[in-house]
């Protein structure tokens, strides 16, 4: 199973940007999207019913804002949608698929912003994110969840750390979370297969020509429970892949 996360920054103006293309190009298994900033109802047929795909979506109760959705190339056993709780849930954050014993899950992290004006928010979902997947574990599931994670983990997610270590998404209580969430038992994919290649991110501004420039972050994670590790066959970075100011990530797992 091959399955791919990206945000897209807007579903609609990634459609302007070749996105279905993309989608059969690459033809991955599963598709998680963050951001999609849409609602079902307000997406063109022609972004709802891909060929070969059927789809979710979770989008927030705020129009043109946040938004998560999964595409897959066979119907889930079960979709599960949010965390199961209003105070995130209104945001539309997480959306899971259930293909037999096996969760997919596409989240998208809350931005703590300017001055840490949503710290506590952010972290408060962080909690309950690792909650409800510890759940899903010790039900005997095993799961792949994907997404934004608005965190660079440690100073090689990041082109200029130095300069960044009071921003969001680099804020020490983010980045520590992130290690005590590794720490109990996941495995952020794509690190664990390139622990020391540096100058590899999936996110970079807008503003000052970044991408071209490669001063970017890395803050879309494909993270799986020990035990789903041990049947990861490949990852990889899509750097290559434009349409939104995010790039996506892909495992490959049997």
């Amino acid at each position: 199973m091959r399955i791919v996360s990206w945000n897209v920054n807007g579903l609609r103006a990634a459609s302007k940007k070749g996105f279905a293309d993309w989608l059969r190009e690459d033809a991955p298994d599963v598709l998680l999207l963050q951001e999609t900033k849409a609602r079902r109802d307000d997406l063109p047929k022609k972004l709802v019913e891909i060929d070969g795909y059927t789809s979710e979506f979770h989008a927030a109760k705020r129009r043109g804002y946040s938004g998560v959705a999964i595409y897959s190339n066979r119907e889930p056993d079960e979709w599960l949608v949010g965390l199961g709780d209003d105070t995130f849930d209104e945001e539309g954050r997480l959306l899971c698929a259930r293909f037999g014993d096996v969760v997919v899950g596409s989240v998208y992290f809350p931005n703590s912003q300017a001055e840490g004006r949503r710290l506590d928010y952010r972290l408060a979902f962080n909690r309950a994110f690792a909650e409800y997947f510890d759940r899903l574990r010790s039900d005997g599931l095993q799961v792949v969840v994907g997404g934004d994670y608005n965190v660079a983990h440690e100073e090689i997610d990041i082109a200029r750390p130095k300069q960044n270590t009071k921003n969001p998404g680099f804020l020490p209580e983010e980045r520590a979370w992130m290690t005590e969430f590794l720490a109990e038992g996941w495995v952020d994919t794509w690190r664990n297969r390139n622990p020391d290649l540096a100058e590899v991110y999936s996110w970079w501004s807008y503003r000052f020509a970044a991408r071209e420039k490669n001063i970017g972050w890395r803050l879309d994670y494909l993270c799986v429970d020990e035990g789903m590790g041990a049947r990861v066959k490949s990852v990889d970075i899509l750097g290559d892949v434009t349409g939104s100011d995010h790039c996506p990530v892909a495992v490959e797992v049997d």
